[in-house]
């Protein structure tokens, strides 16, 4: 049994989603349209291709959206992100970003330091090779 994409539910539900009154969608459609016609129209299983287009373009989604969104197919594609019955995924953090960054500011300083020394070493050395020099 092949199930059938109902365009009027999907437009329903593109436009809840993006937070659109019924009355709105009819402003952006034109003067002939209002809320009850909208209403209407989210009742019928096919809507006029030319129509689809524009609606599709005040919602901002594809046509092919509308046309082929299909409710269960959606929510079984989302359950399998959801199945964390494999532990897949690590939703908590498992350490405190601030003493990260505390580490690497003391790892940062030992550098500082051993870099500073190195120098030093270098000065005294040219010192002493420039005495030799004299």
């Amino acid at each position: 049994m092949e199930k059938t994409i109902h365009q009027g539910r999907n437009v329903k539900r593109f436009r809840e989603m993006m937070g659109i009154k019924q009355e709105a969608l009819a402003a952006d459609l034109g003067d002939d349209w209002n809320q009850r016609k909208i209403s209407l129209l989210e009742q019928k299983e096919e809507i006029e291709e030319s129509l689809l287009k524009q609606i599709s373009d005040v919602l901002k989604v594809p046509v092919e959206a509308i046309k082929n969104f299909d409710e269960d197919a959606a929510i079984s594609y989302i359950n399998t992100f959801n199945d964390n019955s494999k532990g897949d995924f690590n939703y908590k953090c498992t350490f405190n970003p601030i003493d990260k960054w505390a580490e690497e500011i003391a790892e940062n300083r030992k550098l500082y330091e051993r870099l500073l020394q190195a120098e030093k070493e270098k000065m005294e050395l040219l010192q002493k090779l420039l005495e030799k020099v004299k």
